[in-house]
């Protein structure tokens, strides 16, 4: 199979392992060109693709951007994180708009959930969903997921445990799905306060000592407390979550065996993982960074060429 069976990437729900390996295969091609001296491919050199973010976002935004000067697109930027384009209709009337400039693929992120879905029942081009609200973060996944396949030579049957506010996190349930498609075993860390409630029905385990998660897993995914979603306190303080759920060098080192750090970013040193932590050999974030920028070529690509045919 050599093409997607899907005509826009709203989420990982909506794809199939299959997907997942053609975009990984692709994504190993473009890490090749990502690292020789001319780094440019002439792939998308017809293609416009609009990145449309309504919230706020530097790395992403900086991923995607770069993945697409990479294969020669044009791209057109619209930061709406400053203004008040929160409503459905406002939506589509802004990405008319820019498509009314013969835009060709859409990369979005939106505060509100489904925001992608939505779009997609309204408009002619593929959509790529950069995040949506505490939803779904579907690149980030497959560049977590890509990374592990490289670290550990493959992701089934690996344990990954991801660590945090797994309540408020779209990277965490975008994960879930990524991981247990590829046949990993997944388990979810935290304060009871910042796991769902039916989480268990994604097929994970859920487990509130971070010791006994970190002695069974192979690769830990550490998230970042998201203080900008919470409308009220979730644990007591900043220092007690620290106690209990941050890792450092000294924990790293006291368990049975050696795991790999991954980290979505950004990283707020010294609350969920140390910075000797984070700068040590079995951590793999700088490596997820370069990698994002891979997989993304691979998605908006593989995408690209199904508006071609």
């Amino acid at each position: 199979m050599n093409e997607l069976s899907v005509n826009h990437l709203l989420g990982i729900k909506y794809i199939t392992k299959s997907d997942i390996d053609l975009i990984f295969e692709t994504a190993d091609h473009f890490k090749e060109v990502i690292n020789r001296p001319i780094k440019k491919v002439p792939s998308l050199r017809d293609v416009t693709i609009a990145n449309l973010f309504f919230e706020n976002s530097t790395r992403t935004k900086l991923s995607f951007e770069l993945a697409e000067k990479r294969l020669s697109a044009d791209v057109i930027n619209f930061s709406a994180a400053q203004s008040s384009v929160k409503k459905g209709e406002t939506l589509i009337d802004t990405v008319n708009n820019i498509l009314s400039m013969k835009v060709d693929m859409v990369v979005m992120r939106h505060p509100n959930p489904g925001a992608g879905v939505f779009l997609s029942k309204h408009i002619k081009a593929a959509i790529v969903n950069a995040g949506d609200g505490a939803h779904e973060h579907p690149t980030q996944a497959l560049l977590d997921s890509f990374s592990i396949r490289e670290r550990l030579g493959e992701v089934a049957g690996k344990n990954v445990v991801i660590v945090g506010d797994i309540l408020h996190s779209r990277v965490a349930l975008s994960n879930i799905y990524a991981l247990k498609l590829q046949g990993a075993n997944v388990m979810v860390c935290g304060p009871n306060t910042l796991i769902p409630q039916h989480i268990h029905k994604l097929g994970v385990k859920v487990e509130h000592d971070l010791r006994k998660a970190l002695n069974w897993c192979d690769v830990a995914n550490m998230l970042r407390v998201q203080n900008e979603r919470m409308a009220i306190s979730y644990f007591p303080s900043t220092r007690e979550y620290t106690q209990q759920y941050g890792v450092n060098k000294n924990l790293l080192d006291s368990l049975d065996k050696e795991i790999v750090i991954m980290h979505p970013g950004p990283i707020n040193r010294g609350v969920e993982i140390t910075s000797d932590v984070a700068d040590s050999g079995q951590s793999i974030i700088l490596d997820q960074v370069q990698n994002g920028v891979a997989v993304r070529m691979a998605v908006i690509y593989l995408l690209a060429s199904k508006i071609k045919n």
